[in-house]
């Protein structure tokens, strides 16, 4: 990992590396590069939460919460410098529901979009279990077919459809929902 990434005090979360990346807690510095990536509305209308175009403040507030010892997610930036690749290419989160669930969300910066980088990420999260999840839950809008398909790719089973709110685009969007079971390890 770049020694120059200052992580941020992120209790209870731990580094995954994997072969092309390493996931990492946020770190302040990352805010500029998130908010190129964030504020790309290619990115943020494959999203559930984040608005386009962003408001002010939104990247501090989203690092905050990320630094926050009583969270309800665990974020990770998904750091390609280790192979010559920027300190961020997309994040990926692991949401804690209740009865040892989570929800996976991710997303990758569109300069990195169908090199497998989402695909690593979801495997290399879902090997290392980091909150010790029984099911792993996670949704895509339908018109997100390549999301779908990392999730195949991941070992996920489609439970059915579903629709969800998404902000950047101000509608109710159609989604599919998935699961992976989790073995014991």
């Amino acid at each position: 990992m770049n020694s120059n990434v200052e992580l941020a005090q992120t209790p209870d979360q731990t580094v995954i590396e994997a072969e092309r990346f390493v996931l990492r807690p946020l770190a302040v510095s990352d805010g500029g590069l998130l908010e190129r990536y964030l504020g790309d509305e290619r990115v943020a209308t494959m999203t559930r939460v984040i608005p386009h175009p962003l408001p002010p403040n939104y990247i501090a507030n989203m690092l905050d919460r990320a630094q926050n010892p009583t969270r309800t997610e665990d974020i990770w930036a998904i750091d390609g410098s280790v192979n010559g690749h920027a300190e961020v290419m997309g994040v990926i989160k692991l949401l804690r529901l209740d009865r040892d669930q989570c929800e996976i969300r991710y997303w990758v910066a569109p300069a990195f979009w169908n090199g497998g980088i989402a695909t690593a990420a979801v495997e290399a999260i879902l090997a290392a279990n980091p909150q010790g999840s029984k099911d792993v839950y996670a949704e895509v809008f339908q018109d997100n077919p390549t999301s779908a398909r990392v999730l195949s790719n991941a070992g996920f089973s489609y439970l059915g459809d579903a629709e969800t709110f998404c902000v950047s685009r101000n509608a109710v969007i159609p989604t599919w929902t998935y699961v992976r079971k989790m073995t014991a390890a």
